[in-house]
């Protein structure tokens, strides 16, 4: 999320640059090494019909992927795959090795970001041109990409809140997996190269991953008929796969139980307030300019969440002033709906299995990071459980008041049922916790 953690900031959703095409021309090494992957396995469609940016990134253009490749696949009947439409992107990547998009690198790093993207969705019937709004998918994941400079690996999951294919479906969340078909790692002159699958999930699945694990809900995937070991996306499913096979949500149940939730982090609307003698004194909330309340270019904000795979607390510091630490007395935090719905998670499914947790505000540089006693190397005591660093600030929850926070908590798994605004407090923690409309 930050500092030791991969920041998640929000990303911007929009029409795609670029119109069909056929494949593009030939000539950068890096790119006719893809092209020689994907004709391994679609050797009678060496020229596919390709998305192409109209304006290239490098030259002032809005999209950063050169191409988007859209191959017809047949499926494999036998395993429960049907035919469907592949979709690889060229860009995250390094395609050309002249330092115009990507910094040169050497042999066996990675190449740009190291990964491409790849997408699979099912052929309907009688369909003989692949739909192109995949492209507009992939060029938003891929502006997340190069504005935050994070990469996407299988496990990960990103909050997309509205249908991926702007219609009036269920899927309307990502996960991301491996491609099945493409190497697991490619060299190529300008490096190393690895293949992500985007596979379009309902919001029952995707807080499926977010209260277990991205990886063990797409391995669950797998092994249904919705998606089958390819993981192909069908636009036309109503039902999530739990609905489908109810065993599979005793076995996520079991999972959450058992191991907790490998999520550490979202990117929300949030902020804090100091608490002094029962009063909030000091709100730390940037300002912003009216004109950033509208989001640029009337594109909607989305907030991304991620797994995490560092500790956030590796800092020792003395609590002086002078590094800028300051003990707090007592806090009072606000959440929007959507991140407010993730604090039952935080707290039973990360601090009561000894973890931590991070809100990173999409308003500001503030970020929240809720932690167990167990976790080591943070600012907080027992005795200073309220620690801010610079816009960091740390919130120590005991067990008694992570359980009661838990127990409070539950409320928020039916949101139909809450009032808005919803505070929650716990005066002789001197602690308070707000929940705001959207």
């Amino acid at each position: 999320m930050f500092a030791n953690m991969r920041e998640r900031e929000d990303f911007l959703r929009g029409l795609p640059s670029g119109q069909p095409s056929q494949g593009p021309s030939p000539g950068a090494p890096g790119l006719d090494a893809l092209h020689n992957l994907c004709r391994e396995i679609y050797p009678e469609q060496s020229n596919p019909l390709t998305v192409t940016a109209i304006v290239k990134y490098w030259l002032g253009g809005p999209d950063p992927l050169d191409y988007i490749s859209m191959y017809e696949n047949p499926g494999y009947p036998e395993l429960g795959v049907p035919p469907h439409w592949h979709y690889v992107s060229l860009g995250l990547s390094d395609l050309h090795g002249d330092g115009r998009l990507h910094p040169k690198s050497e042999p066996g790093c990675l190449s740009g970001f190291g990964f491409e993207l790849t997408f699979r969705l099912v052929r309907k019937r009688g369909e003989t041109t692949p739909p192109t709004w995949p492209a507009n998918v992939m060029q938003q994941l891929a502006k997340y990409v190069f504005n935050s400079g994070n990469m996407l690996l299988p496990g990960d999951h990103v909050s997309w809140h509205a249908p991926l294919d702007n219609a009036n479906g269920k899927i309307t969340q990502i996960l991301m997996g491996r491609d099945p078909q493409l190497p697991t790692s490619a060299s190529t002159p300008h490096g190393e190269v690895t293949f992500v699958q985007i596979v379009g999930v309902t919001s029952e699945e995707l807080q499926a991953a977010q209260h277990w694990n991205g990886l063990g809900v797409v391995n669950l995937l797998k092994t249904t008929r919705s998606y089958g070991p390819w993981l192909v996306t069908d636009m036309a499913r109503t039902y999530s796969v739990m609905e489908e096979d109810p065993s599979l949500a005793e076995r996520i149940q079991c999972g959450i139980e058992r191991e907790g939730s490998n999520l550490s982090g979202v990117s929300a609307k949030c902020w804090w307030v100091q608490m002094a003698s029962d009063r909030s004194t000091e709100k730390y909330r940037e300002p912003r300019n009216d004109s950033e309340d509208d989001d640029d270019d009337g594109e909607d904000v989305k907030p991304t969440i991620k797994t995490e795979r560092l500790s956030p607390c590796e800092n020792n510091g003395n609590f002086d002033e002078e590094n800028g630490i300051r003990t707090l007395p007592g806090i009072h935090l606000t959440f929007n709906l959507e991140a407010g719905g993730l604090l039952p998670l935080a707290i039973k499914g990360r601090v009561m299995h000894g973890r931590h947790f991070t809100f990173k505000s999409i308003l500001s540089h503030a970020a929240v990071t809720i932690v167990a006693p167990t976790v080591t190397g943070t600012l907080v005591t027992e005795e200073k459980p309220y620690v801010v660093q610079g816009p960091w600030l740390q919130v120590l929850l005991s067990e008694d008041l992570a359980e009661k926070m838990a127990q409070e908590f539950q409320i928020l798994n039916s949101p139909e049922q809450l009032e808005l605004p919803k505070t929650f407090s716990w005066p002789e923690y001197k602690l308070a916790v707000t929940i705001v409309n959207d």
